[in-house]
């Protein structure tokens, strides 16, 4: 297996000859408790796209829920926020999924969860957002660290040459 294949889940036939049990891969749940942290980042992976998605048509709306003025200049600029969004969190999954994550992909990740923390605490201090968006705030801050631990240690298993 490549690093550019997925690690699990997938759906194969099974070959007549072979038992079930040997010749079917583990599926969603064994993914999830070989590897807690990686499964977690993958859900917010999932979370992140999802909501950048919703933000692109929805984004007066999603502003109105955080304080913001839902002005033609901030929905434009939240839908591209969104769309960043989308990418920087499908880019996630897609190497979470990977037999082999890319650490760079992690670490970038991470680093996009920090400044939107600062950005989305920024503009609460500013007056842009009320203090709810702080909720966001932190979700994307306890995201980072998690994408901080989780590239340490994928970068010193690489760096050993030991299984992640």
């Amino acid at each position: 297996m490549t690093a550019h294949q997925p690690a699990q889940p997938a759906h194969h036939h099974e070959p007549q000859n072979q038992p079930h049990h040997q010749a079917r891969r583990p599926g969603l749940i064994a993914w999830a408790t070989a590897d807690p942290l990686r499964a977690v980042l993958a859900a917010i992976a999932v979370i992140t796209v999802l909501t950048g998605a919703v933000q692109v048509p929805f984004g007066g709306t999603v502003l109105q829920l955080i304080g913001a003025d839902s002005t033609p200049g901030m929905r434009q600029l939240f839908g591209t926020v969104g769309m960043f969004m989308v990418v920087v969190g499908g880019l996630l999954l897609h190497t979470l999924l990977n037999a082999v994550p890319s650490p760079e992909v992690v670490l970038w990740s991470g680093l996009q969860k920090t400044g939107a923390f600062g950005a989305v605490g920024i503009g609460v201090l500013n007056g842009v957002f009320s203090p709810i968006a702080l909720l966001v705030a932190f979700f994307d801050l306890a995201t980072a660290v998690l994408l901080f631990l989780y590239w340490r240690r994928i970068s010193g298993a690489m760096a050993a040459g030991t299984e992640l």
